[in-house]
């Protein structure tokens, strides 16, 4: 029986600002442990019996950096295929594309295990007990959902209503998919014991999942087809993909699978588990990853206390200080700070939404940004110009590219530059550099086995980076 994981990659994480922005979101995080909640995910499903590869669903602008994610996770030999949507889409489109494509590879018969790529489970023998068990159902025709056994009265959960009768092979028959309760409902769900927090993970198999669509979502099955027919298919490094094009993907509509056939659906199961599950949806269930102190004070990185207790404070890169607080959670990054009561930490979201309405950058961008090819950190910038610190990896390049309002002059800190200036094409060691004027054509490679290491200084009009035209681009961004 075919497994393949569909691990879909696309919340943003807003109550997770200011680590986790649009071009960082929260499944590139790193947690106390130095790994990412990415990584964990792709380890998890790798390790799973029967899985043939895995499928990923994200956006197109992640698709580099979640292959350099993967990449550190091993498994060389599990095929990996992508879906990449030109924006967010909500979760049926994503399962919808994902069960059409895998059909046509791999038959109807087939079963995909739909995981979030932001969750964090802890008990993994009891996470591949919990798969097994969907699959029987699956390969049955049953449409699965995990449900987890709640530990407390949460109200901010989905939950889902078991039939106490409708028991079936591992599992039991779902009565239906209530929204997220108040506090009270959530004491009633807990006393009443036929309640599980929904996880938003799923085992189904291709073809049934198809068949339901088309009987309760045809508007958007149809529309996921027509997407997928108009994608780019290609092949970006050795990892099979297809690119959906925007305006397509744009008609498929934008409503949840729980919503579009989970709450219409009379085929649908869930398999009750234990398994040590959280979706690590704000900085409370971070900083529970952090051992406390005598205090209750859980910190990372360097910091100093004075009668503080019960706060969580992340400070990586510089030392942080704390006198006579309570409650506070505390998130330092180069370019923001964060400082939140612990019972408001939902709350942070609303930071992000002003953020956007004043087209401020912080919402999107950390200082340093990754592309590719490796990094560019911006160091300081003022009217007219912009330094950079830019980092390219052993044997990468940048596109042949031209700006129209801006000069560059490049400084070689460490490792070795072959540049394409223009006319000229120099090989640049340490502390030599070279000028590139506006409307020259140019490139940056990185010859060596070593990161190569400059400073950029631009100069200009202006210093957006929509000012740039590429004519030729390894990573298949020429014309963008």
């Amino acid at each position: 029986m075919k497994l393949i994981p569909v691990i879909m990659s696309g919340g943003v994480g807003s109550r997770l600002w200011p680590v986790s922005r649009e071009t960082h979101p929260k499944p590139f995080m790193t947690l106390p442990d130095g790994q990412t909640l990415l990584g964990k995910t792709f380890r998890r499903a790798a390790a799973l019996e029967g899985v043939v590869e895995i499928m990923t669903v994200t956006n197109r602008e992640l698709f580099f950096k979640t292959e350099d994610e993967y990449r550190l996770c091993g498994s060389p030999d599990l095929p990996r295929r992508f879906i990449l949507e030109p924006f967010g889409r909500n979760t049926a489109a994503a399962v919808a594309c994902a069960a059409l494509q895998l059909r046509a590879v791999h038959g109807p018969d087939a079963l995909m295990l739909v995981l979030a790529a932001d969750h964090l489970i802890r008990d993994e023998a009891a996470f591949a007990d919990a798969v097994a068990q969907a699959s029987r159902l699956a390969a049955a025709g049953w449409l699965v959902t995990f449900g987890i056994r709640p530990e407390y009265p949460e109200t901010g959960f989905g939950y889902i209503e078991i039939d106490p009768a409708g028991v079936l092979d591992g599992g039991f028959k779902v009565s239906r998919f209530v929204e997220k309760p108040d506090l009270a409902t959530a004491r009633r769900y807990l006393a009443e014991g036929h309640y599980l927090w929904n996880s938003g993970m799923f085992c189904l198999q291709v073809g049934s999942v198809l068949e339901q669509f088309a009987q309760h979502a045809p508007d958007v099955l149809n529309a996921a087809q027509a997407a997928l027919d108009a994608a780019d298919a290609g092949q970006l490094r050795t990892q099979q993909t297809l690119t959906l094009e925007r305006e397509s993907f744009a008609a498929v509509p934008d409503i949840s699978i729980d919503y579009a056939l989970m709450e219409r659906s009379a085929q649908v199961a869930s398999v009750p588990c234990e398994i040590g599950w959280s979706d690590i949806g704000s900085w409370s269930a971070i900083s529970a990853l952090t051992e406390a102190d005598p205090a209750g004070n859980r910190c990372e990185g360097e910091v100093l206390l004075h009668e503080a207790r019960h706060n969580y404070v992340q400070s990586p890169e510089r030392l942080t200080a704390l006198v006579g607080v309570e409650d506070l959670i505390v998130v330092d990054t180069p370019d923001a700070i964060l400082v939140a009561h612990k019972e408001r930490a939902q709350d942070v979201k609303h930071i992000v939404s002003q953020l956007k309405k004043r087209g401020h950058a912080a919402h999107l961008l950390h200082r340093t940004v990754n592309r590719p090819w490796g990094t560019y950190t911006t160091l300081e910038e003022g009217e007219r110009f912009k330094i950079k610190r830019i980092v390219v990896k052993p044997g990468a390049s940048l596109s042949l590219q031209m700006h129209h309002h801006r000069s560059e002059h490049w400084v070689v800190v460490s490792g070795t530059a072959r540049v394409v200036n223009d006319a000229q094409d120099l090989l640049l060691h340490t502390n030599e550099s070279t000028f590139i004027r506006a409307g020259h054509r140019h490139r940056l490679e990185n010859p060596g086995v070593i990161d190569l290491v400059l400073i950029e200084v631009q100069s200009g009009d202006y210093l957006g980076e929509d000012d740039i035209v590429r004519f030729e681009d390894v990573y298949g961004r020429a014309g963008q």
